[in-house]
């Protein structure tokens, strides 16, 4: 289950198909390197997105 705590890299290695709701998200840069230590929590903040709804669709893959 992916929770606040997941790193970016880690969610997207577990679930491939989660890039498409973090691009549409605006989360454009994923595979920047900030993205292999970025927890998603700080990611959502930084583009101000909401992180529960992120949550959920993520983890209804």
């Amino acid at each position: 289950m992916i929770t606040k705590d997941s790193i970016i890299g880690d969610i997207i290695k577990e679930k491939p198909e989660a890039v498409k709701i973090l691009m549409d998200y605006g989360m454009g840069c994923l595979g920047c390197p900030s993205a292999t230590m970025e927890r998603l929590e700080q990611a959502c903040e930084i583009h101000g997105i909401d992180l529960d709804e992120v949550l959920a669709k993520i983890n209804s893959l």
